[in-house]
């Protein structure tokens, strides 16, 4: 009888589960970088295009996923997700050079904005924040560093997605 009741449960859990997986990320706090989605063409301001981009939701609608195509083939991608017990969005980037980044942050003023830090192959620290903000159809990506504790920052890859 117990083996038989501890087979029901696992059958009832396992037809739960994609549900308990959308009820757990259901919050609006989740969609929040929504605007991401999508299938982009990344260019300049001046309209030179650098990469395309693919974004999605996985994981049951928890994640975004990101897959980064440059235009000399360079490959990368990112996951990031809402973290609901601390309350911010964590995205970690890796890509085809080696590089890995660590981010987190917020939505502001209709902007998501994330940050970290990270240590230079020369032994230094080195902030890095990136921003995206949604501009009629189109969003642009700052990324930027400071090497003096935030004082000052120089832009690395200032870009814009449109739809592809």
């Amino acid at each position: 009888m117990k083996k038989l009741l501890r087979i029901a449960f696992v059958s009832l859990l396992a037809l739960a589960a994609p549900s308990l997986a959308q009820a757990a990320c259901a919050d609006l706090a989740y969609k929040q970088f929504d605007f991401w989605l999508g299938d982009w063409n990344v260019a300049t301001a001046e309209g030179k295009l650098v990469g395309r981009d693919h974004v999605e939701k996985a994981y049951g609608g928890c994640v975004m996923q990101e897959h980064w195509t440059s235009v000399d083939g360079g490959t990368g991608g990112s996951f990031s997700l809402y973290d609901a017990s601390r309350k911010l969005w964590h995205q970690t980037w890796v890509d085809s050079t080696g590089t890995l980044v660590v981010l987190e942050g917020n939505l502001k003023e209709g902007r998501m904005v994330l940050s970290g830090e990270i240590t230079t192959p020369e032994g230094k620290r080195q902030q890095d924040r990136m921003s995206w903000t949604p501009q009629g159809g189109k969003i642009r990506q700052l990324w930027e560093t400071s090497s003096d504790g935030g004082k000052t920052w120089v832009t690395i890859f200032d870009v814009y997605y449109s739809k592809g």
